[in-house]
């Protein structure tokens, strides 16, 4: 059995999580329906410094659950170096998806969603923050809470 690096301060988990948040591209998000339906999907992220901003058709089950319940989790990584995001939910119009965030969306995947009609943004603000590798980073997990980072 091989052991776990030393567990990382929890100032360095928040710089490696904001890393994440900028540069990888792909996040599970979870959502229920109305009646307690869950669902799972993967989508494409730009994080605008504030929220993680997605796309999906108007139609899929995930953004009618973030018109219903306005809630979501999210996960980033895998199982031994995770981010996991807990967090309010909205839809956006691809019409009303603002300039910055949109220009951003557009260079980092090759693909602009504003103008296309079947297409939302959805904007999930963090509220909570959990990151860990292994089990000797499960104390002091918690970076964020109520919105408000804790380090």
């Amino acid at each position: 059995m091989t052991r776990p690096e030393p567990a990382r301060s929890r100032e360095q988990r928040k710089r490696d999580v904001l890393d994440r948040l900028e540069k990888d591209k792909d996040a599970w998000v979870s959502t229920a329906s109305a009646d307690g339906v869950p669902t799972l999907v993967p989508l494409w992220f730009v994080w605008d410094g504030e929220a993680l901003l997605m796309a999906t058709r108007r139609t899929n089950p995930t953004a009618s659950n973030v018109t219903s319940n306005g809630r979501a989790q999210i996960a980033l990584g895998h199982t031994r170096d995770v981010v996991m995001i807990e967090a309010t939910a909205e839809v956006v119009e691809g019409s009303d998806f603002p300039m910055a965030p949109g220009d951003a969306f557009a260079k980092k995947f090759d693909w602009d969603l504003r103008g296309r009609s079947a297409w939302v943004c959805l904007r999930f603000t963090p509220y909570a923050v959990r990151a860990w590798r292994e089990s000797n980073e499960q104390p002091g997990r918690d970076l964020m809470t109520d919105g408000r980072w804790l380090v």
